[in-house]
């Protein structure tokens, strides 16, 4: 319920023109002007300074800081980069100045949502860090934050899904391994990008389904499915485009839909260095978490790229001096009657640790006839494509520095690939699904010229001592090029049982306090995902590989720091503004 504080006189207050008064845990504002009295919260909304310093001219209150203008009357700001000021209603009673303690504009979970939205649209790092503290702070669910950044993405950047869609929903997935700052830092970090990617670049409007008059005008999905694939045969993103939105409006599951896509991008070899597959599964892997009723708009961002797509059967590394091409098109040849016929079969006698050295090889040759062989045997689609995730990771964690630095992009892209087949695979097998396997496979076999030199897998030292701190890898990884000692003291750290949540915690740090670019922001989700599915098992293997996991993240995010930290540091102000802090005072 508003309470009265008193202001003074109405001829005093003429006379000083502005005056702080205390409203409980606020500091209010009040002016006369014109014999007229307002009162607004004294923080100026955009960086808090104290806005009875500022200067009030023909109804137009200003800040000094950074010149934020007011309307006194309402709040209202006239600079789109800052808030409205809250205003709260006066009472005068017999010449003294009475100011109701409840404003009249307070923050809502409504605001706040538009606001973001706002931010959005204007491309405000500062304003989107302040609505998602806002909103977090409110416990908003953080899923829902997520969907307004993917409404917002999917609708506003002509070119469909790209880097920033990505970024936020890797770190969507990550939350729950995160701290509530880190968890502020994910989002943040992911909703500016997709303001960035689409800042100018025009509405994306939708073409519309296939006219669908009655049951006997309604085409099957098989005959769709064909449709589509055409379509992005030969690069017709329109056309492909009114296919999807037709069997969506038919109501098609997801798994069908998945199936209906991804059959298409698995046609070619490794599309987009592995970019195109790794974007369709973060586009299912979003739905999943924002609801199905966004399908539309988020799997139809997906076809403005398939105009424009790179096929690796098309470059000369893929056909000499190994013909990649013709192993893998006779290999697939058969690949349908082997699923059909070791559906079956349950896993037995595969040497999985064999497996994932000989994908490591330099003979594709024996490498796919094992790769086969292990599907003979019963091992599914799902856990051939972790076993080639899991050496795509081996070729970063052995990645040496003497490389060239732009080289850990490329095993990156190998690795992310193998992430995201992963994941689609859990979600639906197919036959056309799985020649991305192989197509993965090939590419950590192309990659094996970065381990050479290998990077030294590091073995733990001193382990009957305790764990150090995690803040002692985040000092660490203050200097540049820490590679290996990154990955030495990880090692120790496990060895001596150091708490893996903290450790995540802390690389999420490392990651979210960088001005981390796109590539960063993939190896911590595929990573820390990977590491999970195989924590799920009990055997030196599995230990083992969610090491090489922990150890390839880890020189990764070591490798690319430490940078400008532009980002992260508007979120700390947000966050500090949040706490009533006085970022204008000397600390």
């Amino acid at each position: 319920m508003s309470e009265l504080i008193y202001a003074g006189s109405l001829k005093t207050l003429e006379d000083e023109g502005a005056k702080v008064i205390k409203g409980g845990s606020h500091a209010i504002a009040v002016f006369v002007q014109e014999k007229q009295v307002y009162a607004v919260d004294n923080r100026c909304p955009h960086m808090g300074f104290p806005l009875h310093t500022g200067s009030l001219c023909d109804g137009i209150l200003t800040c000094h800081w950074h010149h934020a203008r007011f309307d006194i009357k309402s709040g209202g700001t006239l600079d789109p980069w800052t808030d409205d000021v809250p205003t709260y209603p006066v009472e005068i009673k017999e010449g003294e100045v009475w100011v109701h303690s409840v404003p009249y504009n307070k923050v809502t979970i409504k605001k706040l949502r538009r606001r973001l939205r706002e931010g959005l649209e204007q491309n405000l790092s500062l304003v989107i860090a302040k609505s998602v503290v806002g909103l977090m702070e409110a416990d908003f669910p953080a899923t829902e934050i997520a969907k307004i950044g993917v409404e917002f993405g999917t609708k506003h950047h002509q070119g469909g899904w790209g880097s920033g869609l990505t970024i936020l929903t890797a770190m969507t997935n990550v939350l729950p391994k995160l701290d509530k700052k880190g968890k502020i830092l994910a989002l943040f970090q992911g909703l500016v990008h997709v303001a960035r990617e689409s800042s100018g670049t025009g509405t994306r409007f939708l073409l519309g389904a296939l006219p669908v008059a009655d049951e006997m005008n309604v085409q099957s999905f098989e005959q769709l499915s064909d449709w589509y694939r055409h379509c992005v045969e030969v690069r017709d993103s329109q056309g492909a485009e009114r296919i999807l939105l037709t069997a969506i409006e038919l109501g098609f599951s997801n798994e069908q839909l998945s199936d209906m896509l991804m059959t298409a991008i698995t046609d070619h070899f490794y599309v987009n260095t592995g970019h195109t597959l790794d974007f369709h599964n973060k586009a299912f892997e979003i739905l999943d978490q924002i609801g199905f009723d966004h399908r539309p708009y988020v799997l139809s961002s997906l076809l403005p790229g398939i105009s424009n797509i790179s096929r690796s059967e098309e470059s000369h590394s893929w056909q000499s001096p190994v013909n990649l091409v013709k192993l893998l098109t006779e290999t697939f040849h058969d690949l349908p009657d082997v699923l059909a016929n070791s559906s079956s079969l349950k896993k037995n006698d595969v040497d999985e640790a064999a497996l994932v050295e000989q994908i490591l090889s330099d003979d594709p040759f024996k490498t796919v006839n094992m790769m086969l062989d292990a599907l003979k045997r019963g091992v599914s689609p799902s856990r051939l494509a972790q076993f080639v995730a899991l050496a795509a990771a081996e070729r970063i964690s052995r990645f040496h520095v003497q490389n060239d630095f732009r080289d850990w992009i490329t095993v990156l892209h190998t690795f992310t690939h193998a992430h995201g087949l992963h994941e689609s695979l859990r979600r639906s097998s197919t036959p056309e699904l799985t020649r991305a396997v192989f197509h993965g496979a090939m590419s950590v076999y192309l990659d094996r010229f970065l381990n050479t030199p290998s990077a030294r897998r590091p073995e733990p030292k001193d382990i009957d001592c305790e764990p150090e701190s995690p803040s002692e890898l985040l000092k660490m990884m203050n200097q540049q090029q820490q590679v290996a000692e990154s990955a030495r003291w990880v090692v120790d750290y496990l060895a001596r049982g150091g708490d893996k949540s903290e450790l995540f915690k802390t690389l999420g740090h490392a990651l979210l306090r960088e001005d981390a670019e796109f590539h960063s922001f993939q190896m911590f989700e595929a990573a820390i995902v990977e590491h999970d599915h195989w924590e799920m098992e009990e055997s030196a293997f599995a230990n083992r590989a969610q090491e090489t996991l922990i150890i390839a993240l880890t020189r990764y995010l070591a490798g690319h720091a430490p940078t400008a930290r532009e980002m992260p540091h508007t979120a700390q102000i947000a966050i500090r503004l949040h706490r009533g802090e006085k970022l204008f005072e000397d600390e």
